[in-house]
């Protein structure tokens, strides 16, 4: 193949979506999957076909692809502050029902006048910060909070949502990440509880994230989960204890083009081909695989924007023409880097798909 090249490992892929809806399904809770990840409208069919209640996504650009396959239960996890994004949130909702994220009333205002003029309601979900540290209010806020914004016509409440993105920061300590991801799901059904004996209905309590797929969702009263990066899962999931390798779909495979200097060898997969996102913990651009499917012993030290450099003692192995395949730090915006990924069947088949909505 044509190197660098984003690879996806078929059977890994379908491994990961099936895995993933029975968890949930056992559970009893939703499945609504982060498509921010693999930007690849087959993958959303799989996950579709595996029993998906519904995509989220994080961009307009990620919802109108997803409506424009058909797609038509989406939440849009992000604030549609600005006239285009107020003008895009009523569109979206005339194609299907497009929840939004608010976090304010000086978001929420702009949204409610746009949609009463239009004659609308768009759904949204008070959105809770729940350690990230990122958008969303306190969970101590948001009753205050929902009886202002009750009082803004032409939106419609449906629950809360979280993303707890704060359990990466927890690394190789998985009963520490459990016992937090615990804690955000109970935080979340406090939240809701409160509300609901105020008289709100609250339909939607809805979690995110992939290390917190095995602890947040198995909170009593938890009804949603929308994790993303499992679908491929990345280096930074075998940190956290999310996966191990074999659970790793995504790769890219590259070339060495140059052996300069001892114990250095050039590939032609840099920042460009791999994202400059770092791993959970240590350094580098990804984790390199050696041939039995292990990680190899070789430290991707440095990229420029073509140019990968490895060291360590693997190097002594390698020569000019070799293949190498890495595993990346970060799934979601490796994808992002490429406009297509090569999927490879057990039967060494390749079919081309096309990665979306990149922006």
């Amino acid at each position: 193949m044509p190197t660098p090249a984003l690879v996806v490992d078929r059977a890994v892929l379908e491994h990961n979506i099936a895995d993933m809806a029975r968890r949930m399904r056992d559970l009893g809770v939703d499945l609504r999957p982060h498509w921010k990840t693999s930007k690849m409208v087959e993958a959303a069919h799989l996950q579709e076909q595996a029993g998906c209640a519904g995509f989220t996504c994080a961009t307009p650009a990620e919802v109108e692809c997803l409506l424009d396959h058909g797609y038509t239960d989406l939440t849009w996890a992000h604030q549609p502050v600005g006239p285009s994004k107020v003008a895009f949130a009523l569109a979206a909702n005339r194609r299907g029902r497009v929840r939004v994220a608010l976090d304010s009333v000086e978001a929420a205002a702009p949204l409610s006048k746009a949609a009463v003029d239009a004659g609308m309601a768009v759904p949204y979900l008070i959105e809770v910060d729940t350690g990230l540290g990122r958008a969303g209010v306190a969970p101590d806020q948001v009753f205050e909070l929902a009886g202002r914004m009750a009082g803004l016509a032409g939106l419609e409440f449906e629950g809360i949502i979280t993303h707890a993105g704060h359990l990466s920061g927890f690394g190789s300590d998985r009963s520490s990440l459990e016992d937090e991801g615990r804690a955000v799901g109970r935080t979340m059904v406090g939240v809701a509880q409160t509300l609901r004996e105020a008289g709100f209905q609250v339909p939607v309590v809805s979690v995110g994230s992939t290390p917190g797929s095995t602890s947040t969702p198995a909170v009593s009263g938890i009804t949603e989960a929308r994790p993303g990066t499992y679908v491929f899962n990345d280096a930074n999931q075998v940190t956290l204890g999310s996966t191990d390798l074999s659970g790793c779909a995504l790769t890219v495979a590259t070339r060495v083009v140059s052996t300069p200097r001892p114990g250095e060898a050039i590939i032609d997969a840099g920042s460009k081909s791999m994202s400059s996102d770092g791993p959970t913990s240590g350094a580098g651009f990804g984790r390199v695989l050696s041939e039995d499917g292990s990680y190899a012993d070789l430290e991707f030290f440095k990229a420029n924007e073509e140019h990968g450099f490895l060291r360590g003692p693997g190097v002594r192995t390698l020569r000019v023409d070799d293949l190498v395949r890495i595993v990346p730090n970060h799934a979601c915006t490796t994808v992002n880097m490429w406009s297509r990924a090569l999927v490879v069947g057990e039967e060494g088949d390749i079919e081309e798909w096309k990665v979306r909505a990149r922006r």
